[in-house]
């Protein structure tokens, strides 16, 4: 047991460079934030506000709206997206065991896309009252509980007799996305053309509409779900060896696949709902970790939350200086770029390519 247990210890030289790359990626996170700060369609730079506000002179209220009421919230909720969604995908690919893994796999993206379809579609059959409560929030609120609804119904057809199988909830995630990808067709198809914009427009994902009011409604829950994840280390360097050597060498293998499950479906139940569907950062950060430090969960989870957050802000400055004053869906962007990172990494994996 002993020497199982000094497998999880990683070479000093591979610990140290993990602990140097957490410095390196903190950095990081601090320019994408000035870099965020700095740009947007209107000619106010955060250079002029400092300056000013080193001299003692008071903003003036356009300015004040632009860095606090837009440009301050939006950078929030990308951190707070980028984070979850990276930190979802390395806990999915050390639970199943699969680099391939992402949070889709249990259900959240499915059940979240239908969510908002439904909401987007058949919103306006909701009675009076609700409308008016609900207001502008109804999309953001089907998306996250359509997310959670699926995890929870695959959790419970992989779940017996208190054991949960990854293999069947695998196979009923693969069910379970079909299943709403057929439903979501038929309200595509019923949906008129101002509907189908919206749908579109969601599907692409945009930080667009960020507000200090989705930034407090989905940053408890994604906090809370990041600091839960970072439990997880240990465990998942464990189920590595697989479920029987885990379980021997004293880790609770059920609790923690609960854990796991529930962490990402309310990280990326939140990321989806405010920000709509947003590919490749779970999938990517995560390899390009394992390839600098080592894969470490103890490590690699904090650091997927920082270069998970720094990719996403560094992708919305993109979005909003590459047609300015006009902006792409940053799900566009994430994908162009992500995909040939993803390609790369593949090809540096079978050793067709020496970069």
């Amino acid at each position: 047991m002993a020497a199982i247990s000094d497998s999880f210890t990683p070479p000093r030289d591979r610990l140290a460079r993990a602990r140097a790359l957490h410095g390196l990626l903190a950095a990081a996170l601090l320019v994408a934030c000035a870099l965020s700060l700095q740009t947007g369609a209107t000619d106010v730079r955060l250079t002029t506000l400092l300056a000013k506000l080193a001299q003692g002179e008071a903003l003036s209220r356009m300015e004040r709206v632009v860095l606090f009421d837009i440009r301050l919230p939006r950078l929030a909720m990308g951190a707070l997206v980028g984070a979850a969604l990276a930190v979802s995908g390395a806990v999915m690919q050390g639970l199943f065991r699969n680099p391939l893994a992402d949070p889709g796999i249990v259900g959240v993206g499915a059940g979240a896309g239908l969510g908002a379809i439904l909401a987007i579609v058949l919103g306006g059959l909701l009675p009076l009252s609700l409308a008016r409560l609900v207001g502008p929030h109804l999309v953001p609120i089907a998306a996250f509980l359509g997310g959670w609804g699926g995890t929870l119904l695959l959790y419970k057809v992989a779940t017996r007799h208190g054991r949960t199988s990854v293999a069947t909830m695998l196979l009923a995630g693969i069910a379970l996305a079909a299943l709403a990808g057929a439903l979501s067709g038929v309200l595509v198809y019923i949906a008129d053309d101002s509907q189908l914009r919206d749908l579109t427009f969601w599907g692409l994902g945009s930080l667009a509409g960020a507000s200090w009011a989705k930034v407090l409604a989905a940053g408890p829950l994604v906090l809370l779900a990041l600091a839960a994840s970072l439990t997880l280390g240990h465990g998942l360097n464990g189920l590595a060896l697989g479920e029987a050597t885990a379980a021997h060498i004293g880790i609770d293998v059920q609790r923690m696949k609960s854990v796991a499950i529930l962490t990402v479906a309310g990280a990326t139940g939140a990321a989806v709902a405010v920000a709509g569907g947003i590919g490749f950062i779970g999938i990517v950060v995560p390899h390009l970790l394992r390839l600098a430090s080592g894969p470490d969960h103890r490590t690699l989870l904090p650091n997927a939350a920082l270069l998970g957050a720094t990719m996403l802000i560094l992708a919305d400055v993109i979005a909003r200086v590459v047609i300015a004053p006009a902006e792409l869906p940053i799900g566009i962007v994430t994908a162009v770029l992500g995909a040939p990172v993803f390609l790369w990494i593949l090809l540096k994996r079978r050793g067709l390519v020496d970069l």
